[in-house]
């Protein structure tokens, strides 16, 4: 991402560049990285500047961790699950994989943006990269691969299959594995994820 102008300010972008130094901080420190005082250093402006914006740090975060996810699903979405021609079975599995991928190479980000439930967005939205899920879900049902019945709530089991898995490799005994070992692992863990919401009489 690009580098905050340090004359951002100046130019009516004071928003935007604390957001920018922000991803910084957050990419290597994750979330407990993230001080307005260092976010405005970067900026270059003094941290009385940020209230211009932002009522509070966890405003901030928020702020970031939504464009961290928006990147994520972008991400996901320019893996082969944004392929044209796919199925919706084979979006799933590449949404899946692609997620776990972020988690695993975007370690700062990825916890940045799922934080605590404050960094999501409220009722109207929902975090962009289930938007993906949600949309390979539907997809499915609408190509007869997954019944209606089957489709109610289930980005949640889905959801908590991949997220679980980043998280046991990240800081887990999965950690110890190996790349091949985890890429392995992660395989595994979406196709048993589809092979149960797909399983007969489901």
């Amino acid at each position: 991402m690009p580098q905050p102008a340090r004359d951002t300010y100046h130019h009516g972008n004071l928003r935007a560049a604390l957001v920018e130094a922000g991803l910084e901080l957050t990419r290597t420190g994750g979330p407990t990285a993230l001080s307005l005082r260092d976010v405005t250093r970067r900026a270059g402006v003094s941290p009385s500047a940020a209230y211009r914006h932002f009522a509070d740090r966890e405003e901030l975060l928020r702020a970031i961790a939504e464009r961290i996810q928006d990147d994520m699903a972008e991400r996901m979405q320019a893996s082969p699950a944004g392929a044209v021609g796919l199925s919706g079975r084979e979006r799933l599995r590449a949404v899946g994989l692609g997620y776990i991928g972020f988690a695993l190479r975007e370690t700062g980000w990825f916890e940045t943006a799922f934080f605590t439930s404050n960094t999501l967005p409220g009722e109207a939205g929902m975090p962009t990269p289930l938007a993906a899920l949600v949309e390979s879900l539907d997809a499915m049902v609408r190509e007869g691969d997954l019944s209606p019945d089957a489709r109610e709530g289930a980005e949640w089991p889905c959801w908590s299959a991949v997220h679980g898995f980043a998280l046991l490799a990240l800081h887990g005994p999965a950690a110890r594995l190996s790349e091949s070992e985890r890429r392995a692992a992660a395989a595994r863990v979406v196709e048993t994820a589809i092979t149960g919401l797909t399983a007969p009489g489901r």
